[in-house]
């Protein structure tokens, strides 16, 4: 890995339900989904643009993803300001687990349960 590469490329959220899973991260994040079937998986890719070194990922159905609260912790970028999108987490079905909180010097953080268990994080600058 070279000095001007991220430290994560890819991540993968675990669902049960896609429906009730893309439903719930486009009404928190305001974003559409890509769908497709690939190597046994149903995913749905948040959006990204291909090729510029940034992270992106899916929401992904297989027998390989069991969703958790115990499992690695993923941060969605919400700048400038996670608030707007973490006041919508528990109209769209889901548990806010960590209120926005500063991180010394590195923004702001909150946590979140989603419709599929999963503890997710939110981060941003303001």
């Amino acid at each position: 890995m070279t000095a001007n590469e991220n430290a994560i490329n890819w991540f993968e959220i675990p669902v049960t339900e896609m429906a009730r899973a893309k439903k719930f991260y486009s009404e928190v994040l305001g974003i559409d989904f890509m769908e497709a079937d690939m190597m046994g998986m149903h995913m749905a890719f948040f959006p990204s643009e291909n090729g510029n070194g940034k992270v992106s990922g899916a929401l992904v159905a297989s027998p390989y993803h069991t969703p958790s609260q115990n499992g690695v912790k993923v941060y969605i970028n919400c700048n400038p300001d996670l608030a707007g999108a973490l006041s919508r987490v528990e109209k769209a079905g889901g548990k806010v687990t960590l209120p926005k909180t500063a991180i010394p010097d590195s923004g702001f953080m909150a946590f979140f349960e989603d419709t599929e268990g999963n503890l997710t994080g939110l981060h941003s600058m303001q």
